[in-house]
């Protein structure tokens, strides 16, 4: 039987229940003349009579009470699915996947988890870190985080956190013995720790600005990683300079474990951003996280 047979079964069901065309066209808001060939259309794929009927009457046949018999608890089961629905429309339950780089999930989401777990503890969040941009859509997330520069035009997007700024720094070890550099184009005299982009495979170029200046360095990497953790430990161990989120090495700055240089040719950039489909119709778990992780008074593309 096809598909599209089931709004006939669904309208076999109804008639028999209220044993009237009137009374179940008015619950089905369709017109009887509508329903009877709905009902002829069904019993010709059946190939069997359901129901009985006369101007006053209508009854279902033995081989029409024998099918209620078998789809009313199954038309019954489907009432209450769809009314468990309500439990995701009216309250935050249910699972909300993210996909984030690390330094995002640090930054954007990890100091809102206390919060979530406290005050929505029907909603389970999954995050998944993940370098590059993803397509949230295709790998069944609910939610990415990107810097603002990397999103796509037919996603939603709200800012979760302020402008950020990259840091150039070192360990003051490794400034002693090879001096600080004053000028991007010094960092081609010095040991450097080149990030890859997954996505592409492109060594990333470091870029500047300082006024109307505007610089991209291919700096000279004799170690070479993907994540900003590994790069952020190398620096530590002396391995050379890296170019890091300002954030991300603050309290190593305030320690005096690294130490920054050419703060004066680092412009602020836009930050990072919660990317969704532009659709209607989210789910009150995803809304939920969405309000608690957006940096305040902060929507782009569209407004909402």
């Amino acid at each position: 039987m096809k598909k599209t047979d089931l709004s006939g079964l669904a309208a076999f069901v109804t008639i028999a229940k209220e044993r009237s065309f009137r009374r179940a066209a008015a619950r089905l808001g369709v017109t009887p003349s509508t329903l009877s060939h709905t009902i002829r259309d069904l019993e010709a794929q059946v190939g069997i009579r359901l129901l009985n009927r006369t101007t006053r009457n209508v009854s279902t046949t033995e081989a029409g009470e024998h099918l209620l018999s078998k789809l009313a608890p199954v038309f019954a089961d489907i009432d209450t699915a769809l009314e468990s629905l309500n439990t995701f429309r009216d309250r935050p339950q249910g699972l909300v996947r993210i996909n984030a780089p690390r330094t995002a999930i640090e930054l954007a989401l990890v100091p809102h988890l206390g919060r979530l777990a406290r005050d929505y503890p029907g909603i389970t969040l999954e995050i998944v870190a993940q370098e590059g941009f993803a397509n949230i859509v295709e790998q069944g997330f609910d939610a990415g985080i990107r810097l603002g520069e990397d999103l796509h035009n037919d996603m939603r997007a709200v800012r979760v956190t302020p402008d950020l700024r990259m840091a150039i720094v070192a360990t003051p070890e490794y400034f002693q013995q090879n001096g600080k550099p004053n000028h991007p184009e010094d960092l081609l005299n010095h040991r450097c720790i080149g990030w890859r982009k997954i996505a592409s495979g492109e060594l990333y170029k470091w870029k500047f600005q300082k006024g109307a200046q505007v610089l991209s360095v291919s700096v000279n990497s004799l170690l070479i990683l993907d994540d900003a953790r590994l790069m952020l430990q190398a620096a530590l161990d002396h391995a050379g300079i890296a170019f890091a989120i300002e954030e991300e090495v603050s309290e190593h700055l305030a320690a005096g474990r690294l130490e920054q240089v050419m703060a004066d040719w680092c412009a602020p950039f836009p930050g990072f951003y919660l990317y969704y489909p532009n659709r209607r119709n989210h789910p009150v778990a995803l809304t939920t996280v969405i309000n608690v992780v957006r940096y305040p008074n902060q929507v782009i593309r569209p407004e909402e």
